[in-house]
């Protein structure tokens, strides 16, 4: 084979892996789409939201969070996706997810 046919060869295969890692990243979820997740799970009137404490797809959506984000991500996100829903008790909801969770408490 000649070298010019081994290097259209070589370049070929890095492209193929580079449109896999591509093809890999798109499939986790970004910090917004687990803020929507979040936010269309929840069911809340204007004081509180009521199964944020307890619903099993909740968690499902948190420990998956909790695997693709870094930790400093977290409250971000499960503050943002309360706030979404203007509930009178935030800081309620707020805790709850984060026990939920198993994130530790903030120092503040």
């Amino acid at each position: 084979m000649k070298r010019t046919e081994l290097e259209r060869r070589e370049r070929d295969l890095r492209k193929m892996e580079k449109k896999k890692i591509v093809a890999g990243e798109k499939d986790s979820m970004s910090v917004g789409d687990y803020i929507d997740g979040l936010f269309g799970l929840f069911r809340y009137d204007s004081e509180e939201i009521f199964n944020a404490s307890d619903d099993e797809n909740v968690l499902e959506i948190l420990e998956n969070m909790k695997a693709e984000h870094p930790e400093k991500q977290w409250d971000v996100i499960i503050r943002k996706a309360v706030n979404k829903t203007k509930v009178a008790q935030k800081e309620k909801a707020y805790d709850s997810l984060r026990i939920l969770a198993g994130i530790q408490p903030v120092a503040t």
